[in-house]
């Protein structure tokens, strides 16, 4: 028989299946030799108290056998003389919309602007090292999307949206481990993400799918108000009578692209503030209630929001023991963003802290119409760029000098390879922003005793939290608006906030486009 439980047990018995073992005989007075396997199948950590506990949901196997489920990679049919559809962008949301389409029986090709994730990586050391932006290729461009060197967190409030099963599954079954499928913040790191994207390339590719890198898309073919193919900056022509727009959040050509077209766009609002951080070690003792964290337990992590001048100012994909990256994607501007690797075993905590900006606040830019939140965007991304002296060097501001006004007369060595320049942060950031920022900080202490401290270093500017464009869709069929054939996807489309949102607008877009209906 199989019996569910669902315990509250100290980080030592929940690290170690003989003490787990024991726990569950001596609880249930089961003896142990009946018990033939304890399998976890939800995890979390409850922080709240003074005795940190994990909650643990198991299956408790008892004198019955646990046949562990193989998840491996699907075997499609082959799709190579199917129906194509067009995909643009090989983020999350394109490639398991590749997959849904495999799953149908149609050819997914894919047309991405970048590199694959290994030849990323040069581009990566030129922005971070020599302080060169490739427009193509960096860390929002390529293959993986932003998401493939954006720390990989795979936790979503976005329940109602899809099949996150799914989604997690499909990462197991390409190499993610297993261990997404129970925590409560699922996690899969930096340095895995990479080969996990390459095994979805593979699987794509040999069930006769097509990827295409270095191929940046430059303008759409249209038929009245039909889109029938799309063409490449090399002139080459790709049609199909269906196309997935999955650019992401920074795919700017694209929004100007529809724009010139004469397809609808609108302004969409979007948060913006800096990325601080703290020392891990400082978080723990805060988080975890103790001078040294138990080697146990996993860098903790946190979240905080308040409510300031009648706008939220939240915390925003907070990074565990991670590292702050240079995000522009063009020369002239400076763009943050973090991430942490598997083990999430750095010395630094790092994590947006933003502001909640309203259509109103893009008054001083209604001259660029549609693009008024755009460009507010991009003049504080080109301001940080300008105040640096023209390098990738982040703004910076120690966060006890940042809320009295002072620039801080020295700042330590952070994450951030590029380096820091000292300066005051209300000279890039817009008033309404550094004021809600400042009393943000402070009220942020009264939930976390400590974080309000000279020793966090707020980099600036975090502004790519999410699009600032909206690309409308019937909400019945996925399709634009007014655009016969035109379904866009994803983040960048203003439908999804993150890996696992993403790659499930990704899988209803396809399902939409293929079958006329999508699982809600």
């Amino acid at each position: 028989m199989k019996l569910e439980l669902n315990v509250r047990v100290t980080p030592e018995i929940a690290s170690n299946p003989d003490h787990l073992l024991q726990f569950v005989s001596k609880q249930n007075k089961i003896p142990k030799q009946e018990i033939k396997h304890i399998e976890c199948t939800a995890r979390s950590i409850d922080a709240r108290q003074k005795q940190v506990v994990y909650q643990l949901r198991l299956d408790v196997y008892i004198n019955e056998e646990f046949i562990p489920f193989q998840y491996s990679i699907p075997d499609f049919q082959n799709v190579k003389l199917e129906e194509p559809i067009l995909i643009i962008g090989a983020g999350p949301a394109g490639l398991f919309a590749a997959l849904r389409a495999l799953e149908l029986g149609k050819k997914p090709i894919i047309l991405e602007r970048g590199k694959n994730v290994k030849d990323r990586v040069s581009d990566l050391r030129g922005i971070n090292v020599h302080h060169v932006v490739n427009e193509d290729s960096n860390y929002c461009f390529g293959e993986g999307g932003a998401g493939t060197y954006s720390d990989g967190k795979l936790y979503t409030r976005s329940k109602k949206r899809g099949n996150i099963r799914k989604v997690l599954e499909y990462l197991v079954s390409f190499g993610a481990t297993k261990q997404i499928l129970v925590d409560a913040h699922p996690h899969i790191g930096t340095n895995k993400l990479p080969r996990i994207i390459q095994s979805i390339r593979e699987c794509i590719l040999s069930a006769g799918g097509e990827i295409h890198f270095h191929t940046r898309v430059t303008d759409l073919i249209m038929n009245g108000n039909s889109i029938t193919g799309v063409k490449s900056a090399d002139g080459q022509k790709w049609m199909a009578k269906k196309v997935i727009i999955a650019t992401g959040h920074s795919g700017r050509e694209i929004f100007q692209l529809l724009h010139e077209k004469g397809i609808e766009i609108h302004t969409k609002p979007l948060a913006v503030g800096v990325r601080v951080e703290h020392p891990q070690s400082l978080i723990d003792s805060i988080q975890y209630h103790c001078q040294t964290k138990n080697p146990i337990l996993p860098a903790s992590e946190y979240s905080l929001v308040k409510q300031i001048n009648g706008r939220g100012v939240y915390s925003f994909c907070m990074c565990p023991g991670g590292v702050i990256a240079p995000c522009a994607t063009k020369p002239g501007e400076v763009v943050t963003n973090g991430w942490s690797s598997a083990e999430r075993s750095r010395p630094t905590a790092n994590s947006g802290i933003v502001v909640e900006l309203r259509l109103d606040d893009f008054k001083s830019f209604e001259s660029f119409g549609v693009f008024s939140a755009l460009q507010y965007q991009s003049s504080i991304e080109q301001k940080a760029f300008s105040i640096n002296g023209g390098t990738q060097k982040a703004p910076a501001q120690r966060m006890v000098d940042f809320t009295k006004n002072i620039v801080s007369s020295d700042l330590p060595k952070t994450s951030y390879t590029p380096g820091l320049v000292s300066v005051s942060l209300a000279e890039v950031l817009p008033p309404l922003i550094v004021d809600a920022l400042q009393k943000g900080f402070k009220e942020f202490d009264s939930s976390m005793k400590g974080y309000f401290t000279n020793e966090a270093i707020l980099h600036a500017p975090e502004t790519r939290t999410s699009s600032p464009i909206q690309i409308p869709r019937n909400p019945e069929t996925l399709e634009h608006i007014t655009t016969l054939g035109l379904y866009p996807c994803g983040e960048g489309a203003g439908y999804a906030g993150g890996i696992v949102s993403a790659a499930i607008d990704g899988m209803k877009c396809a399902e939409a486009a293929l079958t006329g209906q999508f699982t809600k």
